[in-house]
């Protein structure tokens, strides 16, 4: 292999020629890789090399020679250090293309169908749209109890004036809070403190605020009484006791301090009990687009059977009851399958059963020892991707449809090419769901190639 030519600590010139798929600017200096942290595409830039690899380096802008006309004055204050967002420093409609191409690079390089991804859907107000905030605590640089947000790729927490992608009431709660807790703050290395994370969901649809306090203990450090006198929309205040040393922010261990330890959201016309350890969409804008877009992809009927494979609190199922004869939902986790159950008495939704487990296990149950045959299935699943026995069935099926649903585009895309024999992946949409970071949701639908012929 050619030795690199380039050295630590010394300075280049180089254009940039592309996005690496955090969103930051490629380089080629004598053909060897540079990742330019807060570069564009079609910059001339002077950079300092940091970090040099076997394969790529890692350098940062020193001097900005030819500036992208996309590019814009980041409006946080703590963007260079924050590891929370990663495009403010591009127009906001460059990211969606930005996204797109990234998503359609990968589908290049993996899928027989040269299928063309559609314009990435963003947000007509792109500010404040998160609705989970967890903020790791710290000790700041003047000695006071303060909150903030993880440098990239460290546990170094940056306090902040503002944010904004979280909601501004969870930035005031947590404010109120570190300012009158009179516990000890958690010491990562030295594994001694009480408290390590605040998390705070808002159900925007509905103005319901849950307040968990991640402590080693579940003492009581605070006034209750003040806090919900101050902020009337918090609806409970719950400690979730995690004393591992873990990077795993929440335990199973909750103990309610006030209120009934949910809050309820509004997504479209269904209402949705949340709890805290339950996966809920981040973003309740986008979601509510993404979940119609997936309906419409489905092309459903009064005859269909689905399977919603990664059902967290039963959403999408929910969502698609009204249009089919029966739904199944799985998910591993049980309190969010509590919360589906409880979400589909809410709804008055009687065609749909929720089942806790593994989808790999469970979903090999219902179609192997239930004899349930679906006609059509949804997935959402974590950023890994779908397992190879769940992709084994879904080729043994004579599916209808296929709707994937994926946070995580390198393995959506893993997952297309090893169903594609069997399915044509018909359309990619990617949809923003977390503006001004690099990650991008995506819905696609693929058809059974049978029935494709047939039609054809």
């Amino acid at each position: 292999m050619k030795k690199n030519l380039i050295n630590k600590n010394e300075k280049y010139i180089v254009d940039i020629i592309d996005y690496g798929i955090d969103g930051e600017g490629i380089a080629k200096i004598d053909g060897f890789t540079v990742f330019v942290q807060n570069a564009m595409k079609g910059e001339k830039c002077e950079i300092l090399i940091l970090k040099i690899l076997k394969t790529h380096a890692f350098a940062k802008i020193i001097n900005l020679i030819d500036k992208s006309s996309y590019r814009v004055e980041p409006d946080c204050k703590t963007y260079n250090s924050c590891g929370g967002c990663t495009l403010r420093h591009i127009d906001y409609n460059e990211t969606l293309r930005v996204k797109k191409n990234k998503v359609q690079n990968l589908v290049n390089k993996s899928l027989k169908n040269r299928i063309i991804v559609e314009d990435t859907i963003g947000m007509n107000n792109s500010r404040y749209y998160r609705n989970k905030a967890i903020y790791p605590v710290c000790i700041d640089d003047v000695g006071n109890k303060n909150f903030g947000i993880y440098s990239a790729r460290t546990h170094r927490v940056i306090p902040f004036e503002e944010c904004f992608i979280q909601s501004k009431i969870s930035q005031q709660i947590a404010r109120y809070i570190m300012k009158n807790y009179q516990g000890s703050i958690y010491d990562e290395k030295f594994q001694k403190g009480i408290l390590r994370n605040i998390m705070i969901r808002f159900a925007k649809n509905t103005n319901e605020v849950m307040v968990v306090l991640i402590q080693t203990d579940n003492n009581i450090y605070f006034d209750i009484d003040d806090l919900i006198e101050k902020f009337p929309e918090i609806r409970t205040v719950i400690i979730n006791v995690n004393n591992k040393n873990t990077n795993v922010v929440l335990s199973s261990e909750n103990h309610i301090i006030y209120g009934d330890g949910i809050v309820e959201d509004l997504l479209g016309k269904y209402k949705f009990v949340i709890s805290p350890n339950s996966f809920y969409q981040v973003n309740p804008v986008q979601t509510e687009v993404m979940y119609n877009l997936s309906i419409e992809m489905a092309d459903l009927n009064k005859e269909d059977i689905i399977c919603d494979l990664y059902c967290g609190i039963g959403t999408i199922g929910i969502f698609a009851s009204e249009h089919v004869s029966k739904v199944y939902g799985i998910e591993i986790v049980e309190a969010a399958i509590d919360n589906a159950k409880q979400n589909s008495i809410l709804n008055n939704i009687d065609n749909i059963d929720f089942i806790v487990g593994d989808v790999e296990y469970a979903f090999d149950k219902l179609l192997k020892e239930d004899g349930v045959v679906p006609n059509i299935v949804f997935v959402d699943p974590p950023r890994k991707g779908l397992d190879d026995v769940t992709i084994t069935n879904l080729n043994k099926l004579k599916l209808d449809k296929i709707v994937y649903i994926s946070c995580n585009p390198a393995t959506l895309v893993r997952d297309l090419a090893k169903l594609e024999n069997k399915y044509m992946v018909k359309r990619i949409v990617p949809v923003d769901n977390f503006c001004y970071t690099s990650h991008v949701e995506c819905v696609s639908v693929l058809n059974l190639k049978s029935l494709e012929n047939r039609h054809s």
